[in-house]
């Protein structure tokens, strides 16, 4: 099954149930169909053939889905381009793309207007709010089209999205994704579509990311109406689960750490929600129990994967969430909740020696590797950096540090571009962050590693304090009392660096690079 056959089963099915509210506009998935069809034929009417890419840069907003479909369902591949993204990045993507159409917001139109003598492959631009000259109007074109259904020949294993990541270093990299990347995961782990289930999914991850993606499709699929935010705002985000009585919801830590820091989270009624999936960034301890806590009923899911495998690979389920039983079994449990669970039933992993390549045993760490049929056939016209990733074997080299328990439970301790070298020992900043943040002080951390002349590298904690409490050396004795207490003696940072606020990614990934340019030096 290819994915343009999720909507159309929902539509079939479920032809009057609500699909998209976005804020004054409903649509059912039968108007959904029929606004797809029409973006489709007048896609087809600019001269977009199959293979063709059409990009798309806006925020959050049913244009997005409606867009994806209709590239799907011509056989078209969609690039959906981060829109945080500078001009000189936007030109880089879009010309390695060589994408011939470009969908825009109204914010981007004149930055898009400023490059496009850059944009070499580009033939069509439109906007999506108002009209604008020298652009087709999106609403314009969806008028006039054809409601027809368009069927094209797709192959399962065909290119359905084109998905730039964010590079550390240099330009980002085009990770091509099957329509099988995602109908694999959407068939084993979502139940089809029935009228009689009113489920509602509060999206406001952001559809340019592989997560935003993977939950707007099992949605669609699912026939789950799909309540959506622009960007996440954490009262607008508890007004509408409220409002719409949202089942479930994607998010990620940095967002529930707002939601339960927010001086109106008691006064909203939350108690629809049924299920949270957090991900694609570390969870602090604190915050997930501080979660369980606060929303007693719900089933949490840590689900985790990169652009490079499509969607999840592993998962924490519902089960590893409830801290019961003996001492014993619950100080396991609570241990567990800082793994990202096991793999999921069509993924191998393993955990290897970067240097010999050698499978590593229980408790080992080293370089986690994953292999299914899920994961991206490669990297945008690109064959040395997809010779790099994925092996002979076709194991992905997710360039994620960690080890797997004596049960199976995956941990990561950071990015091995991240890993601190101290004297030949290593050093995860990740653990190390989560030791620090366990301190009442501290409100949020990165640790990077600074070059010493007589240790190789020196750990480096850069703090946030919580409000009220004075930056002082006390304090900075205290963070390092800490230290000591909880992780081996190596492992300590040797000196504390306190800020005002740490740079993160729209995913609530901390920017290492940034961090060590700003900090990093000795």
């Amino acid at each position: 099954m290819n994915t343009t056959d999720f909507l159309n089963i929902a539509a079939a099915i479920c032809p009057d149930k609500a699909a998209i509210v976005f804020e004054d506009k409903r649509y059912t998935f039968s108007q959904l169909n029929e606004r797809v069809n029409r973006l489709a034929n007048a896609l087809l009417t600019l001269g977009v053939k199959k293979g063709d890419r059409v990009a798309f840069l806006q925020v959050n907003c049913n244009q997005c889905v409606e867009t994806y479909f209709a590239v799907a369902k011509m056989g078209g591949i969609y690039l959906p381009l981060n829109f945080r993204a500078k001009e000189k990045e936007l030109t880089y993507m879009l010309n390695t793309a060589e994408a011939t159409v470009l969908i825009a917001g109204e914010r981007y139109v004149s930055m898009i207007q400023a490059i496009r003598p850059e944009l070499h492959s580009l033939k069509h631009l439109v906007s999506i709010e108002k009209p604008h000259p020298d652009m087709h109007f999106y609403e314009d074109l969806i008028k006039k089209a054809s409601p027809e259904e368009v069927v094209a020949a797709i192959d399962d294993n065909d290119t359905t999205i084109l998905m730039y990541t964010a590079g550390t270093t240099g330009f980002p990299k085009g990770v091509m994704l099957a329509h099988n990347s995602f109908s694999i995961y959407v068939l084993e782990n979502v139940s089809p579509p029935d009228p009689e289930n009113d489920e509602r999914n509060i999206l406001t991850v952001p559809l340019y990311h592989v997560a935003g993606i993977q939950a707007m499709m099992a949605a669609i699929y699912g026939a789950r109406t799909l309540v959506m935010e622009r960007q996440f705002e954490p009262e607008e985000w508890m007004t509408l689960v409220e409002r719409e009585k949202a089942n479930r919801a994607m998010m990620v830590p940095t967002m529930l750490k707002q939601l339960l820091d927010h001086p109106n989270f008691k006064k909203h009624n939350l108690k629809s929600l049924k299920v949270i999936t957090y991900g694609a960034a570390p969870m602090p301890l604190p915050v997930i129990r501080k979660a369980l806590e606060e929303f007693p009923g719900v089933s949490f899911i840590n689900a985790f994967g990169q652009t490079e495998t499509a969607s999840t690979i592993t998962a924490l389920g519902p089960e590893d969430h409830v801290l019961t039983g003996t001492p014993e079994e619950r100080e396991k449990k609570l241990k567990r909740l800082a793994s990202i669970g096991k793999p999921m039933s069509d993924i191998q992993m393993k955990v290897i020696d970067q240097e010999t390549g050698k499978t590593l045993g229980p408790n080992e760490v080293g370089e986690i590797l994953a292999r299914g049929p899920r994961v991206m056939s490669g990297y945008w016209k690109d064959e040395e950096k997809t010779k790099k990733t994925i092996d002979k074997d076709g194991w992905v080299h997710t360039g994620d540090i960690g080890y797997v328990d004596d049960d199976g439970y995956y941990f990561l301790a950071g990015r091995s571009s991240d890993i601190i070298i101290r004297a030949g020992e290593n050093i995860s900043p990740e653990e190390l962050e989560n030791a620090i943040r366990e301190f009442p002080k501290v409100e949020d951390v990165a640790v990077i590693g600074v070059p010493d002349e007589t240790w190789g590298e020196e750990p480096r904690a850069v703090v946030i304090l919580k409000k009220g409490i004075p930056k002082s050396k006390a304090v900075e004795d205290e963070i390092m009392e800490h230290c000591r207490q909880t992780l081996a003696s190596f492992k300590r940072p040797r000196t504390v660096v306190f800020v005002d606020d740490l740079p993160r990614n729209p995913m609530g990934k901390l920017i290492k690079r940034e961090i060590r340019e700003k900090y990093g030096k000795p």
